[in-house]
């Protein structure tokens, strides 16, 4: 009886605490964004980028967290979509409250979504997006609110011009790129003023509009060209596409991209066509600095291997948040902006990263060199450009 009594009270205790609103409230979390291509055409590298955050986050919290909070990742598909991303980033900015986002990974996407992080003063960290309009005004100005990870398409162009010219000897080149697309129009840029500079000639500069898959036409004029390197600087299914129909056209042209090659899809797509073929990447598997990331990614998740680089990339971009909020001491938007500029010699995966405050691009990012052999990305080498 003396027990049925007690639980009788105990009930009425606790619907009196419910009806009080006294509820014991959830532990407080500390809520990070994540803007990412889950489906799509660059969702190769979205899940992968996914996954990384899950593992960094994972191993924050077992530690503790920061300033006492779990993290917690926000994240939505933008289909690595420009209008699509506008939704998702009002979404986290004024629905979820998020106090950083992580992503995106494409360069048009990260600058259509600029006003809106710096409007609601959340800081923005881009995982591969390269294009310098990410975070630098045309008049040359900073944009409050946006960094980045990566290194920058000049710098990129550049490594890729310089390769070209002193490891592979070539006195010629040629460029096929997507007029519609900023990071490839721009990458085509940056390669040929590099490549000029060093002194070769570019014989041909020829133009496609997003969407197309025929090539033919201006490969033929590049062909008449005759160059030693054919640059295609788009993403994996243009280029293996591309790389097939310049062999189909006789173009013995040695081929070469940008970090938007780095995914199986090149291979499973270009075949033969893409064999000896050299890209610029932010990292490569090889890379021991990193191999207890793979084997803790390969663990995870069934034996997979990373499609690099935006694992590390956001991996990297989330270890720089979760270090600034402890530094900042405070998740208020501003601060946190403030102690990411200060960032210096932070030890992340990829290094240590320091970090420009005029531009919020990391200094002293090296990129290395792949090349497609025997049907795999193969490390060649770690590029530092001489400018």
């Amino acid at each position: 009886m003396r027990n049925k009594v007690f639980s009788l009270v105990l009930v009425a205790v606790l619907l009196l605490t419910v009806a009080a609103g006294c509820v014991p409230a959830k532990p407080k979390t500390i809520k990070i964004g994540h803007v990412v291509a889950l489906t799509g055409s660059s969702a190769t590298w979205g899940q992968a980028e996914a996954n990384a955050l899950k593992m960094v986050v994972e191993e924050i919290n077992k530690q503790g967290g920061v300033l006492g909070s779990q993290l917690e990742v926000i994240a939505y598909d933008s289909r690595a979509d420009k209008v699509e991303a506008v939704n998702v980033a009002k979404r986290l900015v004024e629905q979820d409250h998020v106090v950083a986002i992580i992503g995106p990974g494409q360069s048009g996407v990260a600058n259509a979504i600029r006003e809106v992080v710096n409007s609601g003063k959340t800081p923005l960290i881009a995982t591969t997006a390269t294009n310098p309009k990410v975070t630098v005004n045309d008049d040359g100005s900073v944009v409050p609110y946006t960094f980045r990870v990566c290194f920058i398409d000049p710098f990129q162009g550049t490594v890729a011009a310089q390769f070209a010219a002193k490891d592979l000897k070539a006195k010629t080149a040629a460029t096929l790129y997507d007029v519609g697309d900023e990071y490839s129009q721009f990458l085509s840029k940056y390669f040929v003023e590099a490549f000029e500079k060093g002194g070769g000639k570019v014989v041909a500069q020829e133009a496609f509009r997003s969407g197309e898959l025929d090539f033919r036409a201006q490969l033929g004029k590049i062909k008449e060209g005759n160059p030693d390197v054919l640059f295609i600087p788009t993403m994996q299914k243009e280029a293996a596409l591309a790389s097939k129909q310049a062999r189909d056209l006789g173009i013995k042209a040695v081929l070469m991209g940008g970090d938007g090659w780095g995914s199986p899809d090149l291979m499973d797509l270009g075949g033969q066509a893409v064999e000896g073929a050299y890209f610029v990447n932010l990292a490569a598997l090889e890379d021991p600095a990193i191999q207890g990331f793979i084997k803790d990614y390969r663990a995870k998740y069934s034996n997979q291997d990373p499609v690099l680089p935006n694992p590390l990339m956001a991996y990297d971009a989330m270890l720089w948040v979760a270090d600034a909020i402890k530094r900042a001491g405070s998740t208020d938007g501003t601060k946190i902006r403030d102690a990411m500029e200060q960032t210096k010699d932070l030890q992340v995966l990829t290094g240590k990263l320091s970090v420009d405050p005029k531009t919020h691009n990391p200094l002293n990012k090296p990129a290395v060199i792949q090349q497609v052999k025997g049907g795999k990305f193969v490390y060649v080498k770690t590029f530092v450009t001489t400018d």
